[in-house]
């Protein structure tokens, strides 16, 4: 039987992070409210590890982001398919290239309009590759994290 999974991504801000990574693939920002207020009114979670946002509480230290075709529990409205987890650490990201990125597919004739809208998400566009094998863009999300559109 496969393994279930989660790219799970190390951040300054996962709300940012989450807001951005939502737009950017057009995935669902998960909301955790329903779950934290059932936690909240049964002692099982104290509000030092709370924020609020958009007028919800959220995690302070983590926010997610789930494909809107996938499954996820009503619950706790947690993906149960393909799946970004975003962790607040301490440590500033590392100026040395991501050991492991994400690409990003337009489509056919799509790149350039893609990457303008990441720009206009708060991407940056760092260079174009050409390759015998392909063509792509090389970019960085908000935090610096390198992520390619193909």
């Amino acid at each position: 039987m496969p393994l279930h999974w989660k790219l799970v991504i190390d951040c300054a801000d996962p709300h940012r992070q989450a807001a951005f990574w939502g737009a950017a693939l057009d995935y669902t920002v998960e909301d955790h409210s329903t779950l934290i207020t059932r936690l909240l009114g049964a002692d099982a979670v104290t509000p030092d590890a709370l924020t609020e946002v958009d007028g919800h509480p959220a995690w302070r230290t983590l926010a997610a982001v789930r494909h809107p075709g996938d499954e996820c529990d009503p619950a706790s409205d947690t993906g149960l398919g393909r799946r970004i987890l975003f962790q607040a650490v301490p440590e500033d990201k590392q100026r040395s290239k991501n050991r492991l990125h994400l690409d990003v597919h337009a489509g056919p004739g799509g790149r350039a309009a893609t990457v303008a809208r990441l720009e206009a998400l708060g991407a940056t566009a760092l260079h174009d590759v050409r390759e015998p094998g392909g063509e792509w863009t090389v970019m960085r999300d908000p935090e610096g994290n390198e992520f390619c559109v193909h």
